[in-house]
């Protein structure tokens, strides 16, 4: 970390690392960032919780005198540095994966699929960006042969950054969809800021990309490196043919694994899930996991909290939790797979879709319409721009009793329960700052 020692023994050694101080645990090394927050304002909290040493930048009084020091000058790169370095100095194969939507998704298939053959470290939850990147390299042990890490962007020049720390092996970009459109002018752009990871990626390695997507494809015509393509149409090598649907318990789908095929069964109901397993599905191909083992281990596959967890409620409720984020590709996707329920209602409750700048309201209208052509018989909206959402569906046909308004998450979830009948299937997805997960907290205290 080109640090300076300032207090503490020498020969004192860490294996786990933290950033904030409320959960620290015994033993671990406290990195003091300057944000929002001044970390170096924690570090007695973080002693008190166990801490035995801190990085810091600024002079501080330190907790006790057996308390270890650190000083550099700057706490985020030193923080970055040091995962660098442990990570360049163990033989391990790196997985980067990047996109538009379905990056934790991804990686958490990939990380399945990898499991029998390799012991797999994985980025922390959603531990994606300058910061998540370096403490998810962290809980790395020399057990590890296999690290499959989530990279995430909001800007140009931010996956070059998490690149330089970790140089992937296998760079895999999920799809290009306007997203972010608040950050930059064009889904040009968007896909230009991913292509960083190939820039990043070591020179012999393997980029994997959605061949399904244009931007991907144009992207792929100018990278002189290898390129394996995954998706559906006949020009990629990792495919999925013949798919069958079984409603709301997932679908079926004949895998073309290379020059093999195999029946698989996939626990996930959404195509845009058919789409993450199959790039997964390309990182395994790659790394020498045969087919063979690919449909027992998809069987482990299960929904993540948030992210299109299947919820069974009283009175033969389902509800979709897919409250995590929104889109509106990924939108799209889930409008038009929700099958029908054998008996009851289809419902979509959708919050406001952020950070798409200028035309977010044209995205809106369109989603409104895409409600009323896939044939909801329940629209419920949360927040200002999903207004236009509403008079968009209601134009396209579906009836205003069928509609109902709310300003934020919180009106919609004191009054959802009262729109549900018996045996409706229901879809909740809005972005995170809609703070659509708390109708989910209200659907099950109501629910179960």
């Amino acid at each position: 970390m080109d640090g300076t020692l300032l207090q503490g023994t020498p020969s004192l050694s860490f294996q786990r690392f933290n950033i904030d101080s409320r959960i620290t645990q015994p033993g671990e090394l406290f990195f003091a960032l300057e944000g929002e927050r001044n970390g170096h304002n924690f570090i007695p909290d973080a002693s008190a919780r166990g801490a035995a040493g801190a990085v810091i930048s600024q002079d501080i009084k330190p907790p006790h005198s057996r308390f270890a020091l650190i000083r550099v000058k700057n706490t985020l790169t030193a923080l970055q540095e040091l995962s660098r370095n442990i990570l360049s100095k163990q033989n391990i194969r790196v997985v980067g994966i990047t996109g538009s939507a379905g990056k934790t998704t991804t990686k958490e298939f990939t990380a399945v699929l990898l499991s029998k053959h390799y012991r797999v470290l994985k980025s922390k939850r959603n531990f994606n960006n300058h910061i998540g990147l370096p403490l998810s390299i962290l809980e790395m042990t020399p057990s590890h042969d296999a690290a499959v890490l989530e990279m995430g962007m909001s800007a140009p020049g931010e996956i070059e950054v998490l690149t330089r720390i970790a140089p992937p092996d296998i760079a895999v970009i999920t799809n290009v969809y306007p997203v972010h459109l608040e950050f930059f002018d064009s889904i040009e752009q968007i896909a230009l800021a991913k292509k960083e990871i190939l820039t990043g990626m070591k020179p012999e390695g393997i980029a994997i990309m959605n061949g399904d997507n244009l931007l991907l494809r144009k992207i792929a015509q100018g990278f002189r490196g290898k390129t394996l393509f995954f998706g559906l149409g006949e020009q990629c090598p990792i495919r999925a043919r013949d798919i069958r649907r079984s409603g709301i318990r997932g679908l079926s789908f004949q895998l073309v694994f290379g020059s093999e095929r195999r029946r698989i069964m996939l626990p996930f109901y959404a195509e845009s899930a058919l789409y993450n397993f199959l790039a997964s599905a390309a990182v395994a191909y790659v790394m020498g996991v045969p087919l063979s083992d690919i449909p027992s281990l998809t069987a482990e596959l299960k929904p993540f909290s948030h992210r299109g967890e299947i919820l069974r409620l009283k009175s033969n409720i389902i509800v979709v939790d897919d409250s995590y984020n929104s889109n509106p590709a990924a939108l799209e996707s889930a409008l038009k797979s929700l099958p029908r329920p054998t008996a009851g209602r289809k419902v979509a409750v959708l919050g406001d879709m952020l950070e798409l700048g200028s035309q977010a309201i044209d995205f809106h209208v369109r989603a409104g319409k895409q409600v009323a052509a896939n044939k909801f018989d329940l629209l419920v909206t949360v927040g200002p721009l999903s207004k236009h959402l509403a008079k968009a569906a209601c134009g396209a046909g579906m009836k205003p009793e069928q509609i109902h308004i709310y300003k934020d998450g919180e009106e919609a979830a004191r009054k959802i329960w009262l729109l549900l009948d018996p045996g409706d299937l229901i879809l909740v997805k809005g972005s995170h700052g809609i703070k659509t997960d708390r109708i989910i907290t209200q659907l099950k205290s109501k629910g179960h």
